[in-house]
């Protein structure tokens, strides 16, 4: 179906209130189908996740359990994540329009891993007081957030504290992931984006995940490749309401639903899986990573009963497969040219 037609779809339904039993439905309907699921059927998934994402925090652990108990055709099996009693936001003013501008240029090519970070994240700064608030209300409903929350504001984290740690301590390994891939030792720099100003429990919590992800990837068992990002994503959504993460899955959501279908069983697969995970496991927030430097990260998943991700795909497919979908981009390119079709970009 022609992008034109795929937006006005999404559209008719991002701004309506999510009903869990459609969402179930959908998940069914694609699930079922497989490589046949039709693009309408995969943006009107996307749709309610948007929602979800941008205009119903509070609802995004319930519409990701819905898929996600369907897509693996089991329960979660843990308590369900509590609610608010609040009807949607009001939608922003261009928010869709901008959210569209983005699922395009990622799905040309046009974004890299970090443009497609600084863009999504614009949309998410760009949300109004009354939703943020609802995001910090909404993140006491998920295990472990205010105990965690309840802590002192976490320092910076030393590079050469990590260099003096044991080798084959999650500290030594760290400090190797950091060293070797000229990695950050914050994600982001928390003074640049202005964490400390966001309400509690949200300045805490950024804070800690800007430092804590790469220790996440290592801990809970996922590499630093594209697919393992998009499946750290729904990890963090499932531990603690991660809103950022959220609303970049929507975005993915949308993108795979305009691509080709081959690919969204892997993304499917990849974040059902992965939220499972999150939602299953030890509340990492809580781990007091300053004091266990010493310890490998075996001793620390025995220590808190944290099970590695059984992912259902090698890491690297998404590096793997990049080069043939670039190759079949600029063929189809050509061969719009081929036929007439002038709007084709050479």
């Amino acid at each position: 179906m022609p992008r034109a037609h795929l937006q006005t779809e999404f559209r008719a339904l991002a701004d309506v209130p999510i009903e869990v039993e459609r969402v179930r439905a959908l998940s069914k309907t694609l699930k079922t189908a497989g490589r046949k699921a039709s693009s309408t059927d995969r943006i009107q998934l996307a749709a309610h996740l948007a929602h979800a994402a941008f205009l119903a925090p509070d609802r995004v652990a319930e519409t990701y359990d819905a898929v996600s108990e369907v897509w693996s055709g089991a329960p979660i099996g843990v308590a369900p994540i509590e609610m608010l009693a609040q009807a949607p936001e009001p939608t922003p003013p261009d928010l869709w329009d901008q959210f569209w501008g983005v699922v395009e240029d990622a799905a040309d090519g046009k974004l890299d891993a970090l443009s497609i970070t600084e863009r999504t994240a614009a949309l998410g700064g760009a949300m109004p007081d009354a939703f943020v608030a609802r995001v910090a209300a909404m993140s006491h409903t998920y295990p472990g957030v205010t105990e965690a929350a309840g802590a002192d504001m976490p320092g910076k984290i030393q590079l050469d504290t990590l260099a003096e740690q044991p080798k084959g301590s999650i500290g030594a390994e760290f400090h190797q992931l950091i060293v070797e891939n000229k990695f950050d030792l914050e994600v982001l720099d928390r003074s640049e984006i202005g964490v400390a100003a966001l309400p509690a429990p949200l300045a805490y919590l950024n804070t800690r995940i800007l430092q804590a992800h790469d220790l996440w990837h290592i801990t809970a068992g996922y590499e630093t490749t594209a697919l393992h990002e998009i499946a750290l994503s729904a990890f963090q959504m499932a531990q603690f309401g991660h809103n950022y993460s959220a609303q970049f899955l929507a975005v993915v959501a949308a993108v795979g639903a305009i691509s080709p279908a081959a690919g969204y069983k892997v993304l499917m697969d990849t974040v059902t899986t992965s939220w499972i995970h999150g939602r299953q496991t030890y509340p990492m927030m809580l781990i007091p990573w300053e004091q266990v430097w010493y310890k490998s990260a075996d001793e620390i998943r025995a220590q808190f009963e944290i099970s590695e991700y059984q992912r259902p795909y090698r890491a690297d497919l998404i590096e793997r497969t990049a080069p043939i979908v670039a190759l079949l981009q600029k063929l189809n390119r050509f061969f719009d040219l081929f036929r007439g079709n002038r709007t084709a970009t050479p």
